[in-house]
């Protein structure tokens, strides 16, 4: 399963990328993170329905308050795409 999300809000240039990165991280969630041009930030992740859930259902809190996450277009995908880890892109 496939989980796509953008981030808007004050999240770029606050370790914003690397939050999540370690949430994927602690889910077992599988693909990439980057800013874009737009000032939002990017996310797609892989991992079973259950991890899905946990790692999406932890997106409420981070661990820096200068992060302040406004707004979050969530799109799940029931496809593979075999990524083998997760990193920062771009």
């Amino acid at each position: 399963m496939i989980v796509h999300i953008l981030f808007d809000g004050r999240v770029q240039g606050v370790g914003f990328r690397y939050s999540v990165m370690q949430k994927a991280l602690e889910h077992g969630i599988k693909g990439w993170v980057r800013n874009n041009d737009d000032g939002m930030v990017e996310m797609e992740g892989e991992g079973t329905e259950e991890q899905i859930k946990m790692f999406v259902g932890s997106l409420h809190t981070w661990p820096n308050r200068f992060i302040k996450v406004t707004n979050k277009k969530i799109t799940y995908l029931d496809i593979e795409k075999g990524y083998k880890n997760f990193s920062i892109v771009g």
